[in-house]
């Protein structure tokens, strides 16, 4: 839940910056495409530190070296949130996000499957997972210059 309230957050605290002045901010889109790049920011932080173990447990069995899956995961979170905000690779960032949500989308189905726990915290139900996975890629797309 943290990333969908990292993403509301951010997109109201970036859409009130806009109306009280900060014309980079003054576009629906353009305040989306930022919140959208700190909930990436927020997700691709887990991916070391105290919630490594429990990522890492997500990765499906048939996918191999789940340590490396989980790092280069988040690298590659924090190359698409910064490419979002770069106009001129926003459209690939966009795409390539969207196509990571649902590369990773079966961890998350293993994850609610098996209950897991990341930080201590319960996973999110499957159906609770898909319809977040659902806002986050519309959140994308919404963001994109493709829209």
């Amino acid at each position: 839940m943290a990333p969908l309230i990292a993403l509301i957050g951010a997109l109201l605290l970036f859409r009130t910056t806009g109306w009280i002045g900060v014309t980079y901010f003054d576009d629906w889109q353009m305040s989306l495409r930022a919140a959208v790049a700190v909930m990436f920011l927020l997700t691709a932080s887990a991916h070391w530190g105290k919630r490594r173990p429990d990522l890492i447990r997500m990765v499906p069995a048939a996918i191999p070296r789940p340590s490396f899956v989980v790092s280069l995961t988040g690298y590659l979170e924090i190359v698409g949130a910064v490419a979002l905000m770069i106009p001129a690779l926003s459209t690939a960032a966009a795409i390539g996000l969207i196509t990571m949500l649902l590369a990773m989308f079966p961890a998350n189905v293993k994850a609610a499957r098996e209950r897991l726990t990341i930080g201590g915290s319960k996973v999110p139900s499957l159906p609770v997972r898909t319809c977040l996975q659902i806002v986050f890629i519309t959140a994308v797309i919404l963001a994109s210059p493709f829209i």
